[in-house]
């Protein structure tokens, strides 16, 4: 299939694109890396009228600490994150290179961008689980000028946003660092998204979980997470009897949705499995206890 004809523009900054979005109206969409887009406008589940192309903004490429948050720039390269090793950088934040390396196959990673991944919100989507985890703020720019939106205001269903027509997503800014986290998902291949994955972060204070995260993927139209769910873990010390009691506790919540790629009670068993594996991978966990 080849996409519907439409408009190429590129441009230079991020005031230029926000620019041309609004004058061209709703019909016009972002072209980051277009390891989504392209393919959905190919199979024409997408016809934007026109592509604005924001691969020549080079300020909006950047990995950076900020006092105690972590912020990636929207045309940060998946490959970028992964291959990061600023101790200083990702202090408080190690699982996202780790995770960055789960995303789909090389060439998308050298292709595919933070800030698409946040805009596109696939709820299986690496990026997204993250930006849940460590209660990230999404930055966008309109000719209205800037907002800062919350993670959890941001995705509102499957492939929906609370952004703007005319809102360009700018920076990913990832607050509340903890010294554990890991993500563990399960795909039917390498490369594919994954059928059900968990990403948990938490620090320990006298021998105990504290400020823990859980967030569940494909088990719902947004990734899952739960201040209930998140308690859990707190106070318990880490181990598996207490990523077992996150598991049992996560399955009792989630009503995953059936598909080709399985049903509800699989997706449900895989998330317990992946919970136990991110509790394991943290590092605060025996691994044994997997």
């Amino acid at each position: 299939m080849k996409p519907a004809a439409f408009e190429y523009h590129r441009v230079f900054s991020a005031q230029e694109a926000v620019q041309l979005l609004s004058e061209l109206g709703d019909e016009a969409k972002i072209l980051a890396g277009g390891q989504s887009l392209a393919p959905m406008m190919n199979f024409r589940l997408a016809r934007p009228s026109a592509l604005i192309d924001i691969n020549r903004v080079s300020d909006l490429d950047y990995i950076r600490r900020d006092g105690a948050a972590l912020t990636i720039g929207a045309l940060t390269r998946h490959r970028t994150v992964e291959t990061s090793t600023s101790a200083d950088i990702l202090d408080g934040f190690a699982v996202l290179p780790k995770a960055a390396h789960h995303i789909g196959h090389f060439p998308i990673r050298t292709r595919g961008t933070v800030g698409g991944s946040i805009a596109h919100s696939d709820p299986s989507a690496e990026w997204c689980l993250l930006a849940r985890l460590f209660d990230a703020t999404i930055v966008t720019e309109s000719p209205r000028g800037k907002r800062e939106v919350g993670s959890a205001e941001w995705f509102t269903g499957f492939l929906t946003t609370s952004a703007e027509y005319d809102e360009v997503v700018v920076e990913i800014r990832f607050t509340n660092p903890r010294t554990y986290s890991a993500l563990a998902e399960f795909a039917q291949r390498k490369g594919d998204f994954a059928i059900a994955s968990a990403a948990v972060a938490f620090d320990v204070t006298d021998g105990g979980c504290a400020n823990t995260t859980v967030v569940l993927g494909g088990v719902g139209s947004e990734p899952f997470r739960s201040p209930e769910l998140d308690a859990v873990a707190n106070g318990r010390p880490p181990g598996a009897d207490t990523a077992q009691a996150v598991a049992t506790a996560a399955q009792a919540m989630v009503n995953p949705p059936a598909d080709l790629h399985g049903g509800s009670d699989y997706r449900r068993h895989l998330v317990g499995s992946m919970i136990r594996q991110a509790f394991a991978d943290a590092g605060a966990v025996p691994t044994e206890a997997a």
